[in-house]
């Protein structure tokens, strides 16, 4: 039995050993906290995880996002260095520190919860104490010797939450933008191909849902691929607004702690390292306290947002039926629609493609309450409109090369269907106003409706044309503006 009471003493002891081994003590304001000694994240970072388990979506869910945070602090660095304020050597360790997380290392250390009180002070302290911790343990130091680089006075020297984070904002939202755009711009010219492809298929064209006159199938087609050009070309125009970045603001815009010239070498580094035209703004107060450019890049993600709707709905309606429906155009058929109704196949890519625009403009109206409801020098809420432009990024770069490879490249016309259209329509009459005039040929479709018969017919009945006049006034491919 005393063998066994010792045994169990020296057994707690390993363990109260071991477990001293895998941590290490870290302080802040508040007092001290034990971090996990593999951790090269510290005590802010650790706060920051007790107090902010909400969504689950950390600060690495976006790659870009941990990048940008290592494109400003490196930026920084530079500055700070150019202007004699940091040592060239400990530039050196955070810029090797910097450039490994550039290169997709260490990003899982970047843990905080994309929504978090205090402005984003604790992913900006995440970045502080990680980047610090990746420097001293690549110098041959251990994580938590702060006493040779350290997460405040040499990571955030010169800076501020305030400015860290709105501009690594900017940046990944920069970032994701080129990335978007690549796949909308793949998205259009699927459409313009489907427009050539359709370009001799003529169709009656429709206003509030009625006959109106006609066209292409391929005119229509490639209006949905001018819609998405013109979203893109939005999208180009609204990223100029994230080129001004707010660095040397520090707390709110007076640049206290930052060195003189610091603020314009940082945005001379940032330039340099993302290759756009970053730029300081005219007023570091009033940047630091505006969500302007936000407001004005998201408007352009729910302008995205709308076309491709309004896109998807139209394809929906054209390719209702099969039966009862309009039954203009064939979507590709992905899977059964129904659990109880057999043969029923659903648009299901359009449908999705809804979704996701709906949730993209509930995230701009987000953006534009929170940007509306910061108080004074520094709005508190910039979390909530970085998590919902970068969500609407994310949703439209992931789906669009599915919309565009599993419905829209494989569409297919419904032939005898647009024909049948045509010579039913009453639309046509429409051409006739410049020789009968608007009256008669008001009567004219008034007849028809109530009589079943065609235009054409009538016009032949009345003897109102001859047949050359019939063949150059209503040719329908004449009628859509294009040779075909």
């Amino acid at each position: 039995m005393k063998f066994i009471n010792v045994l169990s003493g020296l057994m707690l002891i390993g363990l109260q050993y071991t477990l001293a081994q895998q941590t290490r003590t870290e302080k802040d304001l508040l007092g001290e906290k034990q971090i996990p000694a593999d951790a090269y994240y510290g005590v802010q970072t650790l706060r920051a995880l007790e107090n902010f388990q909400i969504s689950g979506v950390k600060t690495n869910f976006y790659p870009d996002y941990v990048k940008a945070y290592a494109i400003v602090k490196l930026a920084a660095a530079r500055a700070n260095t150019e202007v004699g304020r940091m040592k060239k050597e400990r530039m050196d360790a955070i810029e090797k520190a910097c450039q490994a997380v550039i290169g997709g290392k260490y990003h899982d250390q970047f843990l905080t919860d994309l929504y978090q009180g205090g402005a984003g002070t604790s992913a900006n302290m995440n970045a502080n104490e990680v980047l610090a911790n990746i420097a001293l343990e690549m110098g041959g130091h251990k994580k938590g010797e702060y006493q040779f680089i350290e997460p405040h006075d040499d990571l955030n020297m010169g800076q501020s939450t305030n400015d860290v984070y709105p501009t690594a904002i900017h940046i990944v939202l920069i970032l994701h933008n080129d990335k978007v755009i690549k796949e909308a711009e793949l998205l259009a010219q699927a459409f313009h191909k489907k427009g050539e492809e359709f370009k001799n298929l003529v169709k009656m064209g429709r206003t509030e849902g009625q006959d109106a006159v006609p066209m292409t199938l391929g005119q229509e087609f490639h209006a949905f691929g001018s819609q998405i050009d013109a979203a893109i070309d939005a999208l180009r125009k609204s990223e100029a607004y994230l080129y001004e970045v707010n660095m040397g603001a520090t707390a709110i815009g007076t640049g206290l702690t930052a060195s003189p010239g610091y603020a314009e070498k940082c945005v001379a580094q940032l330039a340099k390292l993302t290759g756009k035209p970053i730029v300081g703004p005219k007023d570091l107060i009033a940047a630091t306290s505006s969500m302007q450019a936000f407001v004005m890049f998201s408007s352009a993600y729910k302008n995205l947002a709308v076309t491709l709707s309004k896109i998807s709905s139209d394809l929906i309606f054209l390719a209702s039926g099969p039966r009862n429906g309009i039954f203009e155009i064939n979507l590709p058929a992905l899977q059964p629609g129904s659990s109880i109704m057999p043969g029923k196949v659903n648009p299901v890519m359009p449908e999705v493609m809804n979704q996701v625009c709906y949730k993209a403009m509930g995230n701009d109206a987000t953006v534009a309450i929170a940007s509306r409801d910061g108080l004074l020098q520094l709005n508190a809420y910039e979390p909530v409109v970085a998590t919902s432009i970068m969500e609407s990024q994310a949703l439209f770069y992931k789906l669009m090369p599915l919309f565009r490879k599993n419905c829209i490249d494989g569409i297919t016309a419904n032939e005898k269907v647009l024909k049948h259209y045509l010579e039913t329509t009453v639309g046509i009459v429409t051409a006739l106003n410049p020789v009968l005039g608007y009256e008669k040929t008001t009567e004219l479709a008034k007849e028809a409706l109530q009589s079943g018969k065609g235009i054409l017919e009538l016009i032949r009945e009345k003897k109102l044309l001859t047949e050359d006049q019939i063949k150059k006034l209503m040719d329908p491919a004449a009628l859509t503006g294009q040779k075909l």
